[in-house]
């Protein structure tokens, strides 16, 4: 399943894509994401794909119609209660920081089984797998055992069978490590500048 990130992407930019077969379109950020989605009429799905902040919950969850970035219960709550009020049932992602990065989102691959358990308990959120951004490096290959990571611990959530989990995704990879990550398992992959070219500076 191919996500095109579209982070910096002009409308029109946006529009030849959906054109040329793309049905998932995936941004960024919240504001942005509502701009350019008023401006596209054609019928494709919206996933947030970057971090979410508490305060932009309530205008995300009218916007998309997935979260891939789900990395905290108290993130979580927050987008439950307002899902309750559109009545809305949100599929997501958990964000896993394989690489244990400090300065990067996500829970720790080992903190995942407890995270999700908690947020299971949450009746407006479906969690339907695992989303990892992965260090970024220059060698692609490099980020293999991170995705490799990744994969274990949804294979081990599978087993586990937990009611209502749907571990349907593994999203991992975006232009110039899709490759690999499809080899490790993912079938959610991100692409931003293989689509569209280099980012204007």
């Amino acid at each position: 399943m191919l996500v095109a990130a579209v982070k910096t992407r002009t409308p029109e930019e946006i529009k030849a894509a959906i054109h040329g077969g793309i049905h998932i379109i995936g941004h960024n950020y919240v504001q942005e994401a509502a701009l350019i989605k008023g401006t596209v009429t054609d019928p494709v799905k919206w996933h947030m794909i970057g971090h979410l902040q508490r305060n932009k919950v309530k205008m995300a969850v009218q916007i998309f119609d997935m979260i891939e970035t789900i990395d905290s219960v108290r993130l979580a709550k927050e987008v439950n209660r307002q899902c309750d009020k559109l009545n809305k049932m949100m599929p997501v992602l958990i964000e896993v920081n394989s690489g244990k990065e400090s300065n990067k989102t996500g829970v720790l691959p080992e903190n995942v089984v407890s995270l999700i358990e908690q947020i299971n308990l949450l009746p407006n959120l479906q969690i339907q797998g695992l989303m990892t951004m992965g260090p970024r490096f220059g060698n692609p290959e490099d980020a293999r055992p991170y995705f490799k990571a990744t994969r274990a611990v949804f294979e081990q959530i599978k087993k586990l069978k937990i009611p209502h989990i749907e571990m349907r995704y593994l999203s991992m990879g975006m232009s110039n490590s899709y490759k690999i990550a499809i080899e490790e398992g993912a079938n959610m992959v991100r692409i931003g500048t293989r689509l569209f070219g280099a980012r204007n500076p």
